[in-house]
This record gives structure tokens, sequence and C-alpha cells, in this order.
């Protein structure tokens, strides 16, 4: 009865003309924007977060989960139609899709990841509305030293599951670390890493820094790769899957949902861990795995609907602890803070509406999605027609409006282009900008919470070893930076970081 009423406050919320309004644009521009090549939902958010900050806090968050759920949907779009997934995790679809598409099926593997994503976002959104009010009970009985030791084991799960070089994930959490303490010290006052620039006193805005990143560092990035890429634009025909193509699907979708949404919950990419173990598994159940790579729906269903659902259950240790799962998460984060919101398990408390109706607007987004998108099919392959060359400078302009409506700075605007200069060098050396934003993000709330925990404890490190959960969570770190740093891992990380 108590989650029929919580879920009656998220309708209320959720159900005006105002937040579907708001939910809708959040998925047609996210899908829009996601659908142009090379742009995925974290530089897709990171442009399109200004335009939120106006808003009131529900349509806001509202706004921005219509926004992710409408760029990784138009990222799978990108994948299946041009071969260029808009995401890591859609890169597994573009395998059989693509090939689905050169064979005269784009509409039914177009199909195919609407239907599988609604069905695992539709799943998701339940689990998140049953598991999330006993985990946000758990969180607060966390006191600071627990949460200092939950984002250590964040950072260092992010460290464990990014690709490449494990020395550079530890040098891009680092660097966002360093990025995030610079500005000015709240108990003393002094500015620190400011070069004595007026312009850092207040510190570094995170919206510049994902801007850069991922906005300009993707952009120029995609004006070099424009060449390469390979292309196969047709009319799209036949947008409803044969009997036997939802035979089978069914099992696919099923398994990929059950898998993306254990996996999303974990920091440092879920999403795209579950939508690869998904198509392993789907290759390996089949009595046909040699139809995989050759257009085999299965690798279109399963992978998708892992993808859809790790995304939506990765806002789970956002709404609960206030803990960002992937960088898409920690833009959530800054979002909720710039509205006055603190991240945590008091949200749900103190803010039922917003809470529940974030959750409820999961459903109505994935909705919108399938009945939205569809018809639009036609439209998307014209906008991914459009050579990037006249794209890019719209985007360009976009950011540079976003980021000096900010504080009306020019300053903000060169930090920017710096950063979007830093992001292309980190992407020329294969160094993965995530573990930097998550950084970022969480440094300065690591520094808050551990200068409360030495503040109670009258400056006894002790205390995070002494309370059982915070010990547990440092064990798990140290579990984990143990068997990542094991030379057999180690290896096999270097090799997989040379092939690429």
């Amino acid at each position: 009865m108590e989650l029929l009423a919580n879920l009656s406050i998220g309708l209320d919320a959720a159900f005006t003309v105002a937040n579907l309004m708001y939910c809708l644009i959040g998925v047609f521009l996210g899908t829009a924007i996601g659908v142009l090549p090379g742009l995925g939902p974290t530089a897709t958010i990171a442009m399109l977060l200004p335009v939120t900050f106006t808003l009131p806090p529900v349509s806001s968050l509202i706004m921005l989960s219509g926004i992710y759920y409408g760029a990784q949907y138009g990222g799978s779009t990108t994948a299946i139609l041009v071969n260029l997934p808009g995401e890591a995790s859609s890169v597994v679809t573009a395998l059989d899709g693509y090939q689905m598409a050169r064979q005269g099926k784009a509409g039914r593997a177009l199909a195919t990841a609407a239907i599988g994503s609604f069905v695992a976002g539709t799943f998701a959104t339940v689990l998140l509305a049953l598991f999330a009010p006993p985990l946000a009970e758990i969180a607060l009985q966390f006191g600071p030293a627990e949460y200092f030791s939950l984002m250590i084991l964040g950072l260092v799960a992010s460290v464990v599951l990014a690709s490449g070089s494990l020395l550079q994930a530890f040098g891009m959490i680092v660097l966002g670390l360093l990025l995030g303490m610079a500005g000015t010290d709240v108990n003393s006052g002094i500015d620190r890493y400011t070069f004595d620039s007026p312009y850092l006193a207040e510190g570094i805005s995170f919206v510049i820094l994902a801007m850069g990143m991922f906005g300009l560092g993707e952009i120029i990035k995609n004006l070099e790769e424009e060449h390469t890429r390979s292309s196969f634009i047709s009319k799209v025909e036949g947008l409803m899957p044969t009997r036997e193509d939802l035979k089978r699907i069914v099992a696919p979708v099923f398994r990929g949902t059950i898998l993306g949404s254990v996996l999303g919950i974990l920091p440092g990419g879920g999403a795209m861990l579950a939508s690869f173990a998904a198509y392993s598994i789907e290759k390996k159940v089949s009595k046909h795995p040699e139809q995989f790579g050759k257009g085999a729906i299965e690798g279109v269903a399963g992978p998708e609907s892992a993808n859809n659902a790790g995304a939506q259950t990765s806002f789970i240790p956002l709404l609960t602890l206030g803990i960002p799962s992937n960088p898409v998460m920690a833009l959530m984060v800054g979002a909720m803070i710039i509205q006055g919101i603190t991240p945590g398990p008091a949200v749900m408390t103190e803010q039922p509406a917003l809470f529940w109706g974030i959750i409820v607007s999961m459903w109505i987004g994935n909705l919108f999605l399938v009945v939205l998108n569809l018809p639009l099919i036609g439209i998307w392959v014209k906008m991914i027609s459009v050579p990037y060359h006249y794209l890019y400078p719209m985007i360009l302009v976009f950011c540079c409006i976003g980021v000096f409506s900010l504080g009306n700075k020019l300053f903000d605007v060169y930090l920017m282009a710096g950063f979007g200069v830093l992001g292309y060098v980190f992407a020329k050396l294969k160094c993965e900008p995530a573990p930097l934003l998550l950084g970022f993000i969480l440094g300065p709330m690591m520094e808050e919470y551990l200068r409360r925990a030495l503040l109670l404890s009258r400056g006894d490190f002790g205390v995070l070893v002494t309370r059982p959960i915070s010990a547990s969570m440092l064990a798990l770190s140290a579990l984990a930076l143990f068997v990542v740093l094991s030379p057999s891992i180690r290896k096999k990380r270097e090799e997989a970081f040379q092939e690429d």
C-alpha cells in the first residue's frame, strides 16, 4: 500500500501538462542530438544542461532524464543505420544491427531496439520503485565515514571497470580530484589551485568541464574521423517485426533485462558491461552462433535491453545514496546541486514529489520513445545524412552560448575551449575521460565527508576502519585493487589497450 501511495505522489508530479511537455521535449532533443554521429548521452546532456537551469527542480530532472533516454536511443539508431555507435554501449548493437540494415531489415532492427528498450525500461523502473525505499532507509544509517568509504569504492570500481591502461585510469581520477579541489577552501577561505586568478576563486564549473571534454572534444575527434565513416543510408521500411522475429527476441529481451538491471547499479559503466555481457550470453546460448555478426536479431534485442535496463538502474545509487555510477549520473548530481538539492537518501523524505516524479517519468520517457521515434525514423535518417562539417558549427555555437550564460564571463568560454583541446588529446592518448568526471564530482564530496568524520572522531583516522560498514567497503576497495593489479589481469588489459 505504501508503494501505491508513493507512486500516486509520482503520478501527480509527473502527469502535469508542463512536466509531460518537458519529458517529451527532453526525449525529442536527446534523440535528435544523440542520433548525430559521435555524440552520446554524456555529450548531449552536457550541452543541453544550461537549458534546464531556469526550470523548477522536478521539471529540470524529468527533462534531463528524457534527454538521457532519447540520446541512448539515438545512439542505437546511429549504430544500426550508419555503423557508428553513439556511445560505448551501442558498439555491440552495431555488430548485427548494421548487417540487418544492409540486408534491408533496418526497420525491423530499429523496432527490435525500441521494443527491447521499452520492456527493459519498464522492468527496471519497477525494480527502482521496489528497491529504492529500503536502500534509502539503509543509507540513512550512513555517517560521514561510511560515505567517504563508499565514494572510495566507487572510484576504485570505475578504475577496475574502465578499459585500457590501469595507470591512465588512475591518472585521470587523480586529475579529476585535483580539478575538483580548485577554488576557495570552504573551511579556511584560502584559494587552492587558482594561480591567483579571480575567475577560478569559485572553482571550475562541472558544466564547463563536461562541455569541453565531452562536447568540444567529441567535435574535434569527429571532424578528424569523418572521412573514415562507413555509412549506409536508405529508405527504412517494415517497422513491424515479423511473428518469427518476435519469437526470437522474447528470450533475449528477458535475459538482457535481468542482466542489465543487475550490472547497471555498478559504478564505472554498468550499462556498457551489460550490453557486452548480454551479447556474449546470447551467442553462447544460440543454436546458430555462426549468424552473430551477420545480422542476427538476437544480437540487437539482448544488448539493447541490457543497455536500457542498466541505464535505468544506474539511478538507484544516485537517488538512494547520492553517488553517481557513471558520467551521466555525475551530470545529474551537478544538476541537483545547482537546483539546491542535496543528493542522497534525504531526497525521498524531504522531497517525495521530486523522487517519485523522476521514477514515474522514466516509464513515461520510455513510452514516448516508442510512440515518438518510430514514426520519425525518416527524419533521423535525413539528419544522419547531413555532413558533419555542416553540423559542428551549430553545436559549437550552442556550447559557447550555454557556457557563457552560466556566469556571463568570456573566461568560461576560453576555459571550455581549453578542456576541449585537452579532451581531444586524451582521446588520442586513449585516456577515458569518464573517470576524470567521476573524480571531479566525487572529490569535493569525499573531502567534505572525510573532514566531517575526522571532526567527529577528533582527528582519529581509525574511525574509517573501526566502523563495520566503512571497513567493509574499504576492504572491498582493497580487494578490487588487488585483483586488478595482479599480473595476469594487468597483462590482459595492456594487451587489449595495445590492440585498440
